[in-house]
């Protein structure tokens, strides 16, 4: 694969290294996703799929091992720069909104802009957008707290999309919502991440819905399978 969005090359966690209790999370972890290819995760709780996303991410880091974003040697940058990866190449969504509760939903989506320094009104015509494509957009004056859990998390999708990354990783991004929300929800980010070319990384519980995405892949004791 040539000049994949996201390598992962041995990718080793241990959380209490050295201690009588400590946890190997994981054991030499390799993926590659190519550009605009979805692919889903598969694991139990506790296996190391979040700890995976978020070395991914570049919200931690691992013991041993290469994290490449388009190429890059992650590892290789400077806390600097590695900060202006992680805002400006990845886009994350938890299980949970995380919304500003002060800000409307409109707010939430151009206040990331902002700081990577878009013009207000390109970012708010930008958020439009974004919300218009998961259907929330007659919501963008209301605030988290005035949104069903549905729309707010399809506004934590146009968040993570708000500075047009390379890589959107989702952890459980639907795993709180009741099976209809959750399908709904679902097909909303799999038409934006198609329409927007992304490659992506999503965590889930759920097979039907992996089994929607380009391929499945497994973290089995610390090695994806």
């Amino acid at each position: 694969m040539s000049n994949p969005v996201l390598h992962l090359s041995g990718i080793e966690k241990t959380y209490n290294e050295g201690t009588p209790g400590e946890i190997r999370v994981l054991r030499g972890a390799n993926l590659q996703i190519a550009r605009g290819e979805v692919f889903a995760l598969v694991a139990p709780s506790g296996s190391g799929k979040s700890t995976l996303l978020h070395i991914a991410g570049l919200l931690d880091t691992a013991d041993a091992g290469q994290v490449a974003i388009n190429g890059q040697d992650m590892g290789a940058l400077s806390d600097r720069r590695r900060t202006a990866a992680r805002r400006n190449e990845v886009g994350f969504i938890y299980q949970f909104h995380h919304l500003l509760p002060e800000f409307t939903a409109m707010e939430n989506i151009v206040l990331p802009q902002l700081a990577n320094g878009v013009g207000d009104k390109a970012a708010r015509d930008h958020a439009m957008d974004l919300m218009a494509r998961v259907g929330v957009d007659t919501r963008a004056t209301h605030r988290p707290a005035e949104l069903s859990g549905g729309e707010q998390q399809r506004v934590a999708f146009c968040r993570a999309l708000a500075n047009r990354p390379a890589l959107l990783l989702a952890d459980e991004p639907t795993g709180n919502l009741d099976p209809d929300t959750a399908d709904t929800v679902f097909n909303a980010l799999m038409e934006l991440v198609r329409d927007t070319g992304l490659s992506a990384l999503i965590a889930t519980h759920n097979l039907e819905l992996a089994a929607r995405m380009d391929r499945t892949l497994r973290l089995d004791a610390g090695v994806i399978v």
